[in-house]
């Protein structure tokens, strides 16, 4: 099975097709949070979450360590929608950083209705679980970026090793929760807790033996 993109840099290409047998990968989902547990408002708000400058270096530390990041389909037409052309909108430090990180990034997205995708990018539409494995098994850190309905999916088919939640100081009062699935109960391993900004709480959970 060919689990390269020819889109991807070379350095990309180049692990996933030796890949590593005693590399062990993983996959991180790293999501946003109102206090009320919801990812996005009532109308797809999205313009509450603080990036300041304890949260913004260790996010970009994150995605530093990542091989491949993830999304969803709704996801990533957020991010193909603002990243490629972030400096037009954002003077934020924050974006002005990352922007040419995701443009170079290696990256996937899970989807049954997209068929191609631009900036070094793969579309899976089928046997996502295998596909998914086979990345993990080279030895790929792959980033979920948000995207509830792909992490309760993946969560679901034990395909998630680590949670780390970013809770914002914030109520919304409805929108999108953190899962809209699996539909059944897991246990999950407190691994870590920190503040950030004396304002943002990251609760980092990986998935109970």
């Amino acid at each position: 099975m060919d689990i390269v993109h020819k889109g991807w840099p070379p350095t990309a290409r180049t692990l996933f097709q030796q890949g590593d047998p005693l590399l062990m990968g993983k996959i991180t989902y790293f999501v946003h949070q109102s206090l009320d547990g919801f990812i996005e408002g009532p109308n797809g708000e999205f313009d509450w979450p603080r990036m300041d400058g304890e949260l913004s270096a260790y996010s970009h530390a994150l995605t530093d360590s990542a091989d491949i990041f993830l999304y969803g389909r709704a996801v990533w037409d957020m991010m193909s929608g603002y990243w490629p052309r972030a400096e037009e909108f954002s003077t934020h430090e924050h974006d002005l950083a990352f922007a040419p990180v995701w443009r170079k990034a290696a990256k996937v997205v899970v989807s049954s209705t997209l068929t191609e995708a631009d900036w070094n990018t793969r579309v899976i539409n089928t046997d996502v679980i295998e596909e998914l494995t086979a990345l993990k098994d080279s030895g790929a850190h792959l980033l979920l970026f948000g995207g509830s309905t792909l992490a309760g999916f993946l969560t679901a088919h034990q395909l998630i090793d680590e949670y780390q939640i970013f809770v914002h100081p914030v109520v919304l009062g409805g929108g999108k929760p953190v899962f809209t699935a699996p539909q059944q109960r897991f246990d999950l391993a407190l691994t870590e807790t920190r503040t950030f900004d004396s304002q943002v709480v990251l609760l980092r959970h990986e998935r109970a033996d």
